[in-house]
């Protein structure tokens, strides 16, 4: 899940955002004693994720709030279907629940996605992963969404690991360059893997005998091809240009994962409401 201090962290951000110098309609409108419940209720199919993270949301501004988790990440959701059940100060409960809502529903909306993409490989030995392209501030918690769907997660930040892409290449003079200064520098225990975009450049990658190879916007022939040259001698992560409708084809290559940024930058928020019983 989320560390306690980062998600302190993300809800201070969030509530210093959405609230500014105070909630002023739920001050001026609701008497500050009044108490009440009110339910969390899904609009649409899909799976569930983040619902604790909301419900810390909920109870962020004010520990006399309760809430009741009806069901846990990963449940699949139907449109009307109770998530849960808050109660508490009215007015503590208003001015939390956009945030609380907003963030279930993002994570919520990329687990759901991820679903979909990793039941589209089911069967093949490639594993659905994502990808450094997440929100701002929320890369944490939209990876476990991740987590969630089904799908793994590639490096968390630029210290989860060495990714020598295009740009670094450049920089180093050559992929067999870069392979080796990073050997020279790194501890042992990292894995090194290499972004390749042509099949002369995975010759040269497994020549540098790098550990993980990124086919970048290959073909599916030339990565069928790479799959072959390889035979074993790295693993390889297919990337760029992917999307669901060659899902399936990119996966028949037998490449060991997929790497995906739309899982996080392009996932439709999952639609939810907070109703306070009357």
């Amino acid at each position: 899940m989320i560390p306690d201090h980062i998600l302190d962290e993300l809800l201070q951000r969030a509530f210093r955002e959405d609230i500014g110098s105070g909630d002023l309609t739920s001050q001026y409108v609701v008497p500050s004693t009044a108490r009440g419940e009110g339910r969390l209720l899904a609009k649409e199919e899909g799976l569930l994720a983040g619902l604790e993270i909301a419900a810390s949301a909920f109870r962020f501004l004010d520990q006399g709030v309760e809430c009741d988790c009806l069901l846990s990440d990963g449940s699949l959701l139907k449109p009307g279907c109770e998530v849960m059940k808050v109660s508490g100060p009215l007015q503590s409960l208003l001015t939390s629940e956009r945030t609380a809502l907003n963030l279930l529903q993002r994570l919520s909306g990329i687990a759901t996605l991820t679903a979909l993409w990793v039941k589209e490989i089911e069967g093949y030995r490639a594993k659905l992963a994502d990808t450094r392209k997440t929100t701002p501030g929320l890369r944490l918690p939209e990876k476990y969404a991740v987590r969630v769907g089904g799908a793994v997660n590639h490096r968390f930040a630029l210290d989860g690991g060495i990714l020598i892409k295009d740009n670094h290449i450049t920089a180093a003079g050559g992929i067999a360059e870069a392979v080796r200064a990073a050997r020279e520098n790194a501890p042992y225990t990292l894995r090194i893997e290499v972004e390749v975009t042509c099949l002369q450049e995975l010759e040269e990658a497994l020549e540098a005998k790098a550990d993980i190879i990124m086919l970048d916007n290959m073909s599916t022939e030339h990565m069928a091809r790479a799959v072959e040259l390889t035979a074993g001698q790295a693993l390889l992560e297919a990337s760029g240009n992917i999307i669901l409708e060659r899902l399936r084809e990119v996966a028949a290559t037998g490449v060991d994962f997929i790497s995906c940024g739309a899982l996080t930058h392009s996932s439709r928020a999952l639609d939810f409401s907070f109703l306070l019983n009357s």
